[in-house]
């Protein structure tokens, strides 16, 4: 038996001070479906919030601070399908920023549940109209109420991509010895793949950067964005890809199921979706004979997608 790792704990002045540096995972029974193809995937629920999404929620909230952007009284609003909307609850109960939030009003219950927890307004758009929906009416509340909010939107805020440019990336580079060969993720408010994306290209423009859409409209990946049918978000960079991805949600939802059975590793579908990806070009690479470091994004955990025990303060036995 291997003896144990030890490390040092780490010791910090607030929560915020974790987000990032999160761990890389070889998937090894997946890419046998891929001999002589590496298959890695970053471990994003292991941010205090439980997200990728902590990245980017920090990247804004911090920036919005420090430009004096968010004034005394005021309110940060934004729309959400819920994992951003977590990250920015748990980033401002840390830093002391009042948070509202606008989702789709079918938003799985435990993101409800779990981003109320942090004590946060929660505002419900129509269910009919989707993300798209919580944006728009999150521009009219700000339209509305003006001096009251704070609207960063996520969509266009340049902190989205930045936070990814800033340290997904060079910890990617990093924790492959600067190995990566390809880069796969899906597209959301499209910040993960083009920040991560742009800050590898940098790094080394031999790396392939590729990006994932669902391949209908009407789709099961939540999470995930369908250009063709919804507002692309201002922060959406083609240049910096290589190559579109298109998933069935049948897919994504296979390769959840075989992470958890195969790799012990609990994740949402968009996450499915993600490796679903990155095994399509393990298996290409490896049908050419080709060697590869392919790295993809574990979004969240699968539990946010089930209706958990609900916390009551008081129980009556």
């Amino acid at each position: 038996m291997a003896a144990l790792r030890r490390s040092r704990a780490a010791v910090v002045e607030s929560i915020t001070e974790l987000v990032g540096n999160t761990p890389l995972v070889r998937l090894h029974h997946i890419e046998r479906d891929c001999p002589g193809v590496e298959l890695w995937a970053k471990c994003e629920f292991t941010n205090p919030a439980g997200s990728v999404k902590d990245r980017a929620a920090l990247w804004i909230i911090r920036d919005a601070v420090a430009r004096g952007a968010i004034r005394p009284g005021m309110r940060l609003i934004d729309s959400t399908s819920g994992n951003t909307g977590i990250a920015y609850a748990m980033v401002g109960a840390a830093l002391g920023v009042p948070i509202s939030l606008v989702m789709p009003a079918n938003v799985s219950a435990p993101r409800k549940q779990v981003t109320a927890a942090y004590g946060v307004e929660l505002i419900y758009s129509s269910e009919m109209e989707g993300s798209d929906g919580a944006i728009m009416l999150a521009r009219e509340l700000v339209e509305r109420h003006p001096g009251r909010f704070f609207y960063p939107d996520q969509y266009s805020n340049p902190m989205n991509p930045r936070a990814h440019y800033d340290s997904t990336a060079p910890e990617i580079w990093e924790q492959t010895d600067g190995r990566v060969t390809h880069f796969v993720t899906g597209i959301g408010t499209s910040g993960t793949v083009v920040g991560t994306s742009r800050r590898l290209h940098e790094l080394s423009p031999t790396i392939r950067c590729l990006a994932i859409q669902p391949d209908d409209a009407m789709h099961g990946l939540e999470g995930m964005k369908h250009l063709p049918s919804s507002l692309v978000p201002q922060i959406y960079d083609p240049t910096v890809l290589d190559g579109m991805m298109w998933m069935p949600t049948e897919e994504g939802w296979d390769m959840a199921e075989r992470l958890a059975h195969e790799e012990g590793l609990f994740v949402g579908h968009s996450s499915g979706g993600n490796v679903a990806g990155a095994l399509r070009i393990g298996r290409e690479l490896a049908a050419r004979g080709e060697a590869g470091v392919v790295v993809t994004i574990l979004c969240d955990r699968g539990d946010r997608y089930f209706v958990p025990l609900k916390w009551e303060k008081t129980y009556v036995w």
